[in-house]
């Protein structure tokens, strides 16, 4: 294997990047970039995510650079605002000592008149999303005329998100004469049709296989019926106790339900999709680039340009519609040497997804079977005591109140002590599983059931339910059209309702929403919140089923149905808060 300095990398370059940790060139590094320090050189590089392809382009452009000359002369197009940002922040580091190299980034989604400043004093290297450099060219800001490198990171995915157009008018506004660098993970038709239009003599570098996930990726499968995802996902999760993942959902929606769910179910999740603000989505990356949140529950899009290279898995709520999705979510696991886990929960109707996408990444998946409740709850418990012995003890810290600390625990044994300690860290995954229903995976040419035993179509359109035992389902008149999801409600009653109520199951519709909590404080709960109010909304809370007293008893009794048609939560296994189970642990792993 070369080094840096034998692929003609220059001192500064090479000064920073072994600052950074880079010692010896990946796969796709050693073949790009001899190539691109020549001129005249257009290349085609298929290389996936986290193999180093932005050092590949980066390197041999920032040192083609003249920092003499103040004006733009490369240009580096990609997708998303983040991994615009992302791009630009690996491009300073590698330029920290070439002395007078600016590099600015353009975006959609913040100040424009701060970026045209920012080109006006000068940039050499100019990294865009595609939308807001046409709007600078057009401005008369963004000179273009003297660029000799354009790069397209992640080509694939700026066709997919329909910027084609725009990437033909950026290229049509630079020097015939140029080199014109497309690094993309997959080779598609949009894809050969730029390499034909736009460049010249083009050499393709093949980092793997064409179309490939990842080599350090396993595939795997789990097959349950629609109704059982989430139940799935928990167990998936909970069988990793240091599971360190993004959740691929299909829509902005679904993201926001499923992540809703995790919170509640006590998970450390977020969700990021397109619905949030800015500076909502760049507070979620943060947190979950620096682990302070384990599950990252996300669309693909919003999920653009977030590269981790410590990710355990990627988990496909459902698989998307084209491979190149796959293989951009499988990609982002399995990096820097390490190995990754692609986990898809799919439904017997996508079982022709997984062998379209067996055929074109050349991989088999495995077909997975769910763990068992005892298998994850065997799991957790040793997860538990490996952490306790790992737990480091500064004794100096801790001394001044150990005294105290023993007195209060005296009465206790050595086993009580360790009984309390795993009931508080282990409680959680007990209560849950001890009474968890199967899960069954489905047959596949399974017959209908018969339509005498089905719920009728109605009932199940308006999506009824019965309050757990214990419990009074409450209806509130807020619901996803308002922005209110599970964690809104939560804050609501906390804001409303002093001290501690429990919150057990909540169903989220359109356009209203239903919770529940223990019987006895249901009525202190709507009388609290009868003077409620969300900006100059006034809050209805009431009984979801009238029949139970609630309201105005002039009214006649009815049951207050759905208004948002079909119930959005239909997660059966859902265990309330503060609900006891009978079974202890111990009682459970001697069954």
């Amino acid at each position: 294997m070369k080094t840096f300095e034998e692929l003609g990398v220059s001192e500064e370059l090479r000064r920073a990047i072994k600052e950074i940790g880079y010692e010896t060139p990946t796969p796709v590094q050693e073949a790009v970039i001899p190539y691109l320090l020549g001129t005249g050189n257009d290349v085609i590089a298929l290389a996936q995510t986290g193999t180093g392809k932005t050092a590949a382009y980066g390197l041999p452009v920032l040192q083609k650079v003249n920092p003499a000359e103040h004006h733009t002369q490369a240009v580096v197009l990609s997708p998303t605002r983040e991994l615009c940002l992302q791009i630009v922040g690996d491009l300073k580091e590698y330029s920290r000592y070439v002395e007078g190299l600016q590099v600015v980034a353009v975006y959609g989604g913040s100040s424009i008149e701060s970026q045209i400043r920012a080109l006006k004093r000068g940039a050499q290297v100019i990294v865009a999303t595609p939308g807001r450099l046409i709007d600078l060219m057009k401005r008369g800001v963004a000179k273009l005329e003297a660029v000799e490198n354009v790069v397209l990171d992640e080509a694939d995915e700026m066709l997919n998100m329909g910027f084609s157009e725009s990437i033909d008018e950026i290229l049509a506004g630079v020097p015939t004469e140029r080199n014109t660098l497309l690094f993309s993970a997959t080779m598609s038709k949009e894809i050969t049709a730029i390499a034909t239009n736009y460049l010249h003599d083009y050499k393709e570098i093949v980092v793997g296989s064409r179309n490939e996930g990842a080599e350090n990726v396993n595939h795997i499968y789990y097959l349950v019926h629609a109704k059982d995802k989430y139940p799935a996902l928990k167990r998936v999760v909970d069988y990793h106790p240091g599971i360190y993942a993004i959740i691929f959902c299909r829509t902005r929606a679904e993201t926001q339900e499923v992540a809703d769910k995790l919170i509640q179910d006590g998970y450390n999740a977020e969700a990021l999709h397109g619905d949030l603000s800015q500076a909502q989505r760049d507070l979620t990356m943060q947190k979950f680039r620096q682990h302070r949140t384990q599950l990252l529950v996300a669309t693909d899009v919003a999920a653009r340009g977030l590269d981790v290279d410590e990710l355990t898995h990627v988990i496909n709520y459902g698989l998307p519609d084209d491979v190149e999705n796959y293989t951009h979510r499988s990609g982002r696991t399995g990096r820097a040497g390490r190995r990754g886990t692609s986990i898809s929960i799919i439904h017997l109707r996508e079982r022709g997804k997984v062998r379209v996408i067996e055929r074109t990444i050349g991989k088999d998946f495995e077909r997975g079977v769910l763990p068992e409740p005892k298998e994850i709850c065997t799991k957790q418990l040793y997860h538990v005591m490996d952490e306790l012995e790992r737990i480091a003890v500064n004794d100096e810290e801790i001394a001044p109140f150990l005294p105290e600390i023993y007195r209060k625990l005296d009465w206790l044994t050595k086993e009580d002590l360790v009984k309390r300690i795993v009931s508080r860290e282990f409680g959680r995954f007990l209560q849950y599983y001890a009474n968890a229903p199967e899960i069954i995976e489905p047959t596949e040419g399974r017959k209908k059931e018969p339509r005498a035993e089905r719920a009728p179509r109605r009932q199940r359109e308006r999506g009824e339910h019965t309050a757990e035992p214990g419990y009074t389902r409450l209806y509130l008149n807020l619901g996803k059209r308002d922005n209110f999801y599970a964690r809104e409600i939560i804050n609501l009653v906390n804001r409303y309702v002093k001290g501690q109520i429990e919150i057990g199951r909540i169903d989220l519709t359109p356009n209203c929403s239903f919770f529940e909590v223990p019987e006895e404080n249901a009525q202190i709960v709507m009388r609290k919140m009868a003077k409620a109010k969300v900006g100059e909304r006034r809050v209805v809370v009431d009984f979801a089923d009238r029949e139970q007293g609630g309201g105005n008893s002039e009214r006649p009794a009815r049951k207050r149905a759905f208004k948002g048609g079909k119930k959005e939560r239909d997660d059966k296994n859902f265990a309330p808060r503060g609900k006891k189970k009978k079974d202890n642990w111990r009682q459970f792993f001697e069954d």
